[in-house]
């Protein structure tokens, strides 16, 4: 049996999931979550304990226990405590400022680069050169993040761009000396 789906979901107080058909959704004090999972599993709740089931062990359903239980939590996760992804930019004059619930970069091009945040999610700019992308949904906070990311990946050679908190960039040697003639 799949070690992630079997094991049960804690719904914490002051969050409420209802189950209809195959439609669940999730109510919290920081906002509402509705997906529709695959109609296969079994979802049952008891008390403040969510669990998933799956009808036989076919490959199909093996596969899908799992992620219909990462998705659940998740979704009871996200509007109970909400998820964020912190990124940083490295490069000299390389910045970021707030404009409304836009972020503006200056990152090395000709031009300003505006980003306009995803239904669902808030973009900060927490000092000149980090940055906070939060939300309710984990997907789309990601996605939010990997857009980001995407305008100016970290350079191979120099090291500069958009990267997440933390990343470590392998730097390629450059040129270097030229021994011989």
């Amino acid at each position: 049996m799949s070690r992630v789906g079997r094991m049960p979901i804690t719904v914490p107080p002051g969050v409420v999931v209802e189950i209809k058909d195959s439609q669940v959704t999730v109510t919290g004090p920081k906002g509402k979550l509705s997906r529709s999972l695959n109609p296969d599993m079994s979802l049952a709740l008891s008390g403040d304990t969510l669990a998933v089931s799956r009808p036989s062990d076919s490959k199909e359903h093996r596969s899908q226990h799992g992620l219909t239980r990462s998705l659940l939590a998740n979704m009871v996760a996200g509007v109970s405590q909400g998820f964020e992804k912190n990124l940083e930019i490295v490069g000299v004059g390389y910045r970021a400022e707030k404009k409304g619930d836009n972020l503006v970069f200056r990152i090395g091009f000709s031009h300003t680069v505006e980003v306009t945040p995803l239904p669902g999610v808030s973009l900060d700019a927490e000092a000149a050169n980090r940055i906070k992308v939060s939300g309710i949904d984990k997907e789309v906070v990601g996605e939010m993040a990997a857009e980001i990311r995407a305008i100016r990946p970290p350079d191979a050679y120099k090291g500069k761009g958009i990267r997440y908190l933390g990343e470590r960039v392998r730097l390629k040697p450059g040129k270097g000396k030229q021994s011989g003639k």
